[in-house]
């Protein structure tokens, strides 16, 4: 029996292909970054661009005639696979009070993985916090402004807490919404990374996991907002209103 092809042998053959033929720039350059994210996602951030520039069939000046050094091409591989997925539909449906809490949270769920449940995207991830490269402090940094806060906001909503700008959200709830993000990302590096036969399926582990926040988390964020308010300190820049409040409740 013959051997299989090798992994990726299919994709270095076509750019071998199209590195014989003499290439537009902006498909050249296309080219590059496809390769690079395929290369990266294979041998992670170690990788060196001689090698990379070999499967493409080109010389490493060449390379480097469009991206004048191995940073700049992992900037662009940042900018492709993390940040031209991001759908600013999702903001938006995450503020839309008019659907039900739950509904929206599977709802994003659903879309969010989509767009980030696949080899190249989780282990880029995994290789960039392995070896430093800092990609996921960034795009980290990116979800928690962007959807982590919205979520804890809305979940104070949902359950009659004051707002963020009346008690601003504190690390432990942070923490709380965290936890919801942590059990569905590893599902898929479970599926997509390790190649383990994950049951239930996505949809239903969206659910399983949305479930569990509302049901356990109401009496937990009181706790937390609650003594936010009540603590001395607790709430920076809020704590002499937040006793204020208490003293008047106490009359």
């Amino acid at each position: 029996m013959k051997p299989g092809p090798r992994k990726g042998g299919g994709s270095a053959a076509r750019a071998k292909s199209a590195a014989r033929r003499r290439l537009a720039p902006d498909e050249r350059e296309r080219q590059i970054v496809d390769a690079a994210i395929e290369f990266f996602a294979e041998v992670g951030f170690g990788g060196q661009t001689r090698e990379l520039s070999r499967r493409l069939g080109i010389t490493q000046p060449l390379l480097y005639r469009y991206f004048p050094s191995k940073q700049d091409l992992v900037e662009r591989v940042y900018r492709e696979v993390y940040l031209g997925p991001w759908d600013p539909g999702w903001e938006r449906l995450l503020d839309d009070r008019s659907i039900p809490l739950r509904e929206r949270l599977i709802e994003f769920y659903g879309r969010y993985t989509a767009a980030i449940f696949n080899p190249r995207w989780l282990r880029i991830y995994l290789y960039s916090g392995l070896l430093g490269v800092g990609f996921n402090k960034r795009y980290l940094a990116r979800l928690e402004r962007r959807v982590l806060t919205r979520i804890c906001r809305e979940l104070r909503h949902e359950w009659g807490l004051p707002s963020p700008g009346r008690a601003p959200i504190r690390d432990a709830e942070m923490e709380l919404v965290q936890g919801l993000q942590a059990a569905i990302f590893y599902h898929g590096v479970r599926k997509h990374v390790y190649g383990i036969d994950v049951q239930p399926a996505t949809g239903r582990a969206i659910e399983i996991a949305v479930d569990a926040l509302l049901a356990g988390a109401p009496r937990a964020m009181r706790r937390l907002v609650g003594g936010a308010r009540a603590t001395s300190g607790a709430a920076p820049r809020r704590a002499g209103a937040a006793r204020t409040r208490s003293r008047s409740r106490s009359r």
